[in-house]
């Protein structure tokens, strides 16, 4: 799916950021931001997208658990991959560099609802988790959106045939046996940080993230998957893969209701 590019400028500063094409129909206020957004901008770009606003942000530690807005606001940092808003004029900040930034939206009671989830977070079912939390406001699943921001791609997500199998086993359910008839050999940084060469296998997590939300009986006509991938356009994106950079692009859904 092609995300459209926009960017806006502010105090002569110019910000990009991608839109998903089914939240901008159905008039959710979004961006997934190129690296042309730090952290020091949140509050600037907030107030442009959505007025005066307040600004929630947890600190990421790759798990299932997920807070409303209301207790992550900025200042006050809670342990947390998942913000759901609870209040009008609220600002759902997540920050990735190869996870993706998952969006969701209800477009008849308008809750919104924002994911940081890569193989960590697909092992641990949160997207299962925010389901069931959309479950208890009554969100039909022919009303709820997804939209899964730019993320890094099965060609350059390379993995141990172990892991991907443990991640087959935790993620999806399923017991794989390996005919390892498509490897990859790459340089890795090895404990020692010396590389090493070893067979590598490709893991797809926006294909793994699409079937967890088919599972969830979330229709696919609801569903956008940016193809943009962050370590192919380090030009745009940060990739931690690529770099092991500590520096992330935000991502922002609004809060109007």
């Amino acid at each position: 799916m092609n995300f459209s590019k926009d960017e806006i400028y502010i105090h002569n500063k110019k910000f990009e950021y991608y839109s998903s094409p089914i939240l901008s129909q159905n008039n959710f206020k979004h961006a997934y931001f190129t690296k042309s957004c730090s952290e020091k901008f949140l509050q600037l770009l907030g107030n442009f997208f959505n007025g005066n606003s307040i600004n929630c942000v947890s600190n990421q530690i790759h798990s299932n658990v997920i807070v409303f807005g209301s207790h992550s606001q900025k200042g006050t940092k809670t342990d947390a991959d998942g913000i759901v808003g609870d209040k009008c004029s609220q600002n759902l900040w997540v920050y990735t560099a190869d996870c993706m930034p998952i969006f969701f939206a209800d477009k008849r009671t308008r809750n919104i609802a924002a994911l940081h989830c890569g193989r960590k977070g697909l092992e641990k079912k949160i997207i299962k988790n925010l389901v069931k939390i959309f479950d208890t406001f009554g969100t039909s699943r022919d009303d709820l959106l997804v939209a899964i921001g730019p993320a890094i791609s099965k060609e350059h997500y390379l993995v141990d045939k172990m892991t991907l199998k443990e991640f087959y086993r935790k993620a999806e359910n399923k017991n794989i046996t390996f005919k390892l008839t498509k490897t990859k050999k790459d340089l890795c940084f090895s404990d020692s940080n010396h590389f090493r060469e070893q067979n590598l296998n490709q893991l797809d997590l926006k294909r793994s993230a699409y079937r967890q939300l088919l599972n969830e009986n979330i229709p696919y006509t609801n569903i956008d998957i940016s193809n943009l991938c962050t370590y192919k356009f380090n030009n745009e994106f940060y990739s931690w893969r690529k770099s092991k950079t500590i520096s992330r692009q935000w991502n922002l859904i609004c809060s109007q209701i």
